[in-house]
């Protein structure tokens, strides 16, 4: 299936465990600011096992300006014109990796303990599915256990574990955690041959 078959399901109501109703849908190029505002609501502690400079606008414009749905796809969660999280499908268009996704969740702190995280993921992971990705894959560092579980509930298990492998945005070394989730498991093949 394509991206643009996947990306007709939106945007899509959820109910979170609160019960409170968030809309589920692609970032368009309109959500700069309010993109931006979530990142300015994350625990700077937090923000430093961020890959990308998120405090400055001119990443975020850039991010929302630039949109390619097929190489980077952010879903956020929106309620009342506010950006409460973000999971992305990265994707490798060619090479050795093209058949590898990688995903990463970001939900803001007062919005946490109520599944949005772990709706996002799904998500995410169904697009994945759909559009014949084979395996992906989620990153870590040290210390971000409670994503590491949330990742292992959905079914993700641990690939590597390296000691004092990756730094921060203050050079300071952590741990780096990889997960993975294999999207084409012996579920298709139940029932044949017999």
């Amino acid at each position: 299936m394509s991206i643009e078959l996947e990306l007709q399901k939106f945007p899509k109501e959820i109910t979170l465990k609160d019960g409170a109703k968030v809309t589920l849908r692609p970032l368009r190029k309109t959500d700069e600011k309010n993109f931006h505002e979530l990142f300015l609501g994350i625990p700077e502690q937090e923000r430093m096992f961020i890959k990308h400079r998120v405090t400055e606008l001119a990443v975020i414009r850039d991010w929302c300006q630039n949109i390619d749905l097929g190489r980077n796809l952010p879903l956020v969660a929106v309620q009342g014109g506010k950006i409460l999280g973000d999971a992305t499908l990265h994707q490798q268009l060619g090479g050795w990796k093209r058949h590898i996704g990688r995903v990463s969740v970001l939900v803001h702190p007062q919005y946490r303990g109520r599944g949005l995280a772990r709706a996002l993921v799904s998500e995410i992971v169904d697009i994945a599915r759909n559009v014949s990705l084979e395996k992906v894959e989620a990153e870590f560092i040290g210390g971000q256990e409670t994503a590491i579980h949330m990742f292992a509930m959905l079914g993700f298990s641990e690939l590597v574990r390296l000691d004092d492998y990756v730094k921060d945005m203050q050079a300071i070394t952590h741990e780096y955690v990889l997960m993975g989730l294999n999207l084409h498991g012996d579920e298709e093949y139940a029932g044949v041959g017999g």
